[in-house]
């Protein structure tokens, strides 16, 4: 993963443990005019670390972050890709609204210059699609390969819709995720006029504060989070490092509104209710559930809601966190790099913190893991991701026994 934590799973893994915060002030463009001028932003990222010069002018920021990230994936998964297993490993890769920055870069261009001002990549460089089409070039996966643009939800989708790829039998290893750059004045200007942003500017660090009772609303975040998913004799008979083993996938609308949650919570609750139906596994298994949780009013109190209505009692003794207290709202990247910090916390033991929780929300009463990391056993964690339009997926994540 590449977060504004860091760049790689380790950089990024041990500053949320840390609880540090990734959000500082914008420096991607002038914010004068904007409400809210803090974001996520993923710092020190030179594309040419990952990718041939020749090639970075063809992807927007979001597919440069996805290659990326699948570099890390295939140096760590070592799996080699071969004419014999090609056609049976492929990837998906989700993205909330695509190559935002590209999109107004070349719409200036128009403008000032006409079409001929316009890259004949322009189109392969901002669609949702080429970020999964650029890994499968890269690595010449010639499995299914597929996009997801769920919103907020696009990552967890993108690895849920791999993992049932897996087990109906259609391919052996799937590389899933998200990947999302579009923090741009457009992409800004249309959160801040839908007052959805955080405005806490003088204090960047403490803007995105999930469940809190002075949260005032999300920031934004850029980020790309994959993994490598495969069959299970497939991953033994290579002798693969098996991390953890996905086992639920539930995905719902609420059909209720464009951007708001349905007021009962009820489209998380199934959700969630799926997953874990999905999974065969007994609510009591859940020891984690990594939230959301965005740090706006509503999301958080029905995420709230959701959770306590399905696991009723036993709700209060599962610690829930959002790693968005640290990195931002990621939005499309979200479900994939929590995905990775959900099966983290299962290796590792350590649950990070929900950063930013000051002040008690009656409505909010969960176990958050405030503030400080927390050492606990973990065999099971779900994963949330709500977004706009309705959409909802859940993951759950277990430990590998062999």
């Amino acid at each position: 993963m590449l977060t504004p934590l860091g760049i790689g799973v380790e950089k990024s893994w041990n500053a949320m443990c840390r609880g540090e915060s990734g959000i500082d002030k914008v420096t991607h463009f002038d914010t004068t005019d904007m409400p809210s001028k803090i974001a996520g932003e993923i710092k020190g990222f030179d594309p040419a670390d990952y990718i041939e010069q020749k090639e970075i002018k063809k992807m927007d920021r979001f597919i440069q972050l996805a290659v990326a990230a699948s570099q890390m994936v295939m140096d760590d998964c070592a799996l080699k890709v071969t004419d014999e297993n090609a056609p049976r490993i492929g990837t998906i890769v989700g993205a909330g609204m695509g190559g935002l920055s590209s999109i107004e870069f070349f719409y200036k261009r128009l403008l000032e210059g006409g079409p001929r001002r316009v890259s004949p990549f322009f189109i392969p460089i901002v669609i949702i699609n080429l970020a999964a089409g650029q890994i499968a070039i890269r690595f010449g996966l010639k499995g299914p390969n597929s996009a997801v643009a769920t919103a907020c939800a696009s990552g967890t989708h993108a690895i849920g819709d791999a993992f049932k790829i897996i087990q109906r039998g259609d391919a052996d290893a799937m590389m899933a995720g998200g990947a999302e750059a579009c923090i741009t004045a457009i992409g800004f200007a249309g959160f801040c006029a839908a007052k959805a942003l955080s405005t806490n500017n003088d204090e960047p660090k403490k803007a995105s504060r999930p469940f809190d009772a002075k949260r005032d609303g999300f920031v934004m975040g850029e980020a790309a989070g994959l993994l490598m998913l495969e069959e299970l004799e497939f991953a033994q008979k290579r002798g693969a490092k098996i991390y953890a083993e996905v086992v639920g996938y539930g995905m719902t609308g609420d059909a209720y509104h464009i951007t708001a949650p349905s007021p009962d919570g009820d489209g998380a609750y199934r959700c969630m209710k799926a997953a874990l139906g999905d999974s065969g596994l007994p609510q009591t298994s859940i020891q984690y559930i990594n939230a959301h949780g965005t740090s706006t009013k509503f999301n958080d109190e029905l995420e709230t809601m959701a959770i306590k209505r399905l696991f009723n009692e036993y709700a209060y003794k599962i610690p829930v966190s959002s790693t968005k207290s640290m990195t931002g709202h990621l939005l499309g990247a979200g479900g994939g790099v929590e995905a990775v910090v959900s099966v983290l916390t299962i290796v590792n033991g350590i649950i990070h913190p929900t950063i930013n929780y000051e002040h008690p929300d009656p409505q909010c009463d969960l176990d958050y893991v405030p503030n400080k990391a927390r050492q606990a056993k973990v065999d099971a964690v779900l994963s949330n991701s709500f977004g706009f339009g309705g959409t909802n997926a859940s993951l759950i994540f277990k430990k590998f026994e062999k």
